[in-house]
């Protein structure tokens, strides 16, 4: 990385550890807490999607972004993952593996949430992603009875539900925009369907 993206990321992992250490832990959120198993599961599914965007991705991006970002860009960026909590655990645990790939690679990623992201990123843009590449990844498990319908093609049995796994990267030229469609029945994750057309991202 060049300096100024050391200097970006550097940033970004101190502003990350003070916000963490200074939490307010969060009061009761009107709903049950996530039962272990679907925090399990949900960590084996972003630490997988992880593990095959680093090895297959990642080089072209690479290639991708030195033919379409302006000079100036890092040709070598950090590397930012935006997820959930559970996937904040589950990169950390993917990256502190005795593995040539993921010890090259510690140095460059931090994985946060998309508000410590934001948080960081207002006062410190990089709108062209000249210092750092964007990577998200995380699960909606609480897919909303209205667009049940949008996936009708995939009848649940009962006490089954749907979960989204949304992913991307910016920062590469264009964005590139996934979600792939899992169920979840309190004891097993099942992919149903992967890159499924999703028009409505805000539900």
């Amino acid at each position: 990385m060049i300096q100024r993206s050391r200097e970006w990321l550097a940033g970004l992992r101190d502003h990350v550890e003070e916000t963490r250490r200074t939490a307010v832990p969060a009061g009761p959120a009107g709903r049950e807490p996530p039962a272990p198993a679907g925090l399990a599961a949900e960590r084996m599914i972003l630490a997988a999607s992880l593990v095959v965007w680093l090895e297959n991705e990642w080089p072209a991006v690479l290639s991708t972004r030195l033919e379409a970002l302006p000079p100036g860009a890092d040709s070598d960026p950090a590397i930012v993952i935006t997820t959930s909590p559970v996937g904040v655990a589950a990169v950390a645990e993917t990256l502190a593996r005795d593995e040539p790939l993921m010890m090259s690679l510690r140095g460059r990623v931090v994985a946060v949430t998309e508000r410590e992201y934001r948080a960081w990123t207002k006062p410190h843009p990089d709108p062209d992603h000249l210092f750092h590449v964007n990577h998200w990844s995380w699960l909606k498990t609480a897919v909303p009875e209205a667009r049940r319908q949008e996936f009708a093609r995939h009848p649940l049995a009962p006490g089954e539900v749907f979960w989204l796994h949304r992913t991307g990267t910016a920062g590469c030229g264009g964005e590139r925009r996934f979600c792939h469609l899992w169920k979840w029945n309190g004891r097993n994750a099942s992919l149903i369907e992967p890159f499924i057309d999703e028009p409505v991202r805000r539900l």
